[in-house]
């Protein structure tokens, strides 16, 4: 049976950057990486992979445990199809859940569908936590709790950022709601394989007694409210950097606690390489990512998820950082 973990986490907890360190790796496995966007396009191509030839299937535009469930199972299967037709081949899969997922309808599905529990071993929730916002996150949003109520194990990112006590306190909380599942820390994604992969953390019995309906389909367990909604800034011209620079500044300070999450690769002018540009609420930051191609079409791309954004004001000030 093909293990699978779930990888889960609030928006910017800090999912691709534990991804991308998987990926990269010697251990000598190939992974299917199924990811999903609560967003109109999907940047993470450009975070994970620098060889464009390699790509990761993208389910966009809705959240794993609501409209696109059924693409789930249908990708699953057509994996286990060319995986026995020798079209394709991989060891392990990765589901990467957007940070507005519930991961308990995910795992069900490797429950309820025989085909795919037939080949399929769901081996562990990998939720990861980041130390700064989960104490908002959680008060605020039922997806970060149920993320931590169904871990198997817990990692806590960005510790760097926070008090000790504070942290020590975040820890103590993750174990008052999740008492089976270990806490430990991951600096930019960095963790022992050994302690998320092959675990065989998953328990149904367990997910159970968190969820007494966890195995009835029939249920309509999760919704988005209207307030959450993604947009995308793209331009076929260079950034100005001064200029991109203040706006954003502006903007986190005017809407940072409605930012959930905001990501994308930029084309700045007098740089031949990409920039990569995240952040989560009033916390931003850049780095200089792999060199533009001589053949590749350069372009900026931005997604933005939040509540209640000023859509049209944003897209417009970006518009006025372009050369």
């Amino acid at each position: 049976m093909i293990p699978v973990t779930i990888l889960t986490g609030f928006l910017g907890a800090g999912k691709t950057t534990l991804l991308k360190r998987i990926l990269s790796e010697p251990h000598g496995e190939r992974i299917a990486v199924i990811e999903n966007e609560f967003g109109e396009e999907s940047i993470d191509n450009e975070l994970l992979f620098e060889d464009r030839q390699e790509r990761i299937i993208e389910m966009n535009n809705g959240c794993l445990c609501c409209t696109v469930r059924g693409d789930l199972v249908d990708m699953l299967k057509n994996l286990h199809v060319r995986k026995q037709s020798g079209e394709i081949q991989f060891d392990r899969v990765i589901i990467e859940t957007t940070g507005l997922a519930e991961p308990g309808p995910v795992a069900q599905t490797f429950f309820v569908d025989d085909d795919v529990a037939e080949h399929y071993l769901l081996d562990a929730v990998i939720t990861v936590v980041d130390a700064q916002h989960a104490p908002e996150q959680l008060a605020q949003n039922p997806e970060a709790q149920a993320q931590v109520g169904f871990a198997d194990r817990l990692l806590v990112s960005k510790t760097d950022l926070v008090a000790a006590e504070d942290l020590e306190a975040l820890k103590a909380r993750l174990r008052r709601m999740n008492p089976r599942a270990p806490v430990s820390l991951a600096h930019f994604g960095q963790t022992p394989l050994s302690e998320i992969l092959d675990i065989r953390g998953f328990n149904l019995n367990a997910a159970l007694e968190i969820d007494p309906d966890f195995l009835d389909t029939d249920l309509h367990r999760h919704s988005h409210t209207d307030e959450v909604s993604s947009f995308l800034f793209k331009a076929d011209r260079p950034l100005d950097a001064d200029r991109f620079e203040g706006l954003m500044s502006a903007i986190s300070q005017a809407y940072g606690p409605q930012l959930l999450r905001y990501k994308g690769v930029l084309w700045v002018r007098g740089s031949e390489h990409q920039m990569v540009f995240q952040g989560v609420h009033m916390l931003m930051g850049g780095d200089k990512g792999r060199p533009w191609r001589p053949d590749e079409r350069r372009e900026t791309r931005i997604v933005f998820i939040g509540r209640g954004l000023p859509r049209d004001t944003i897209l417009k000030g970006l518009s006025q950082c372009l050369v």
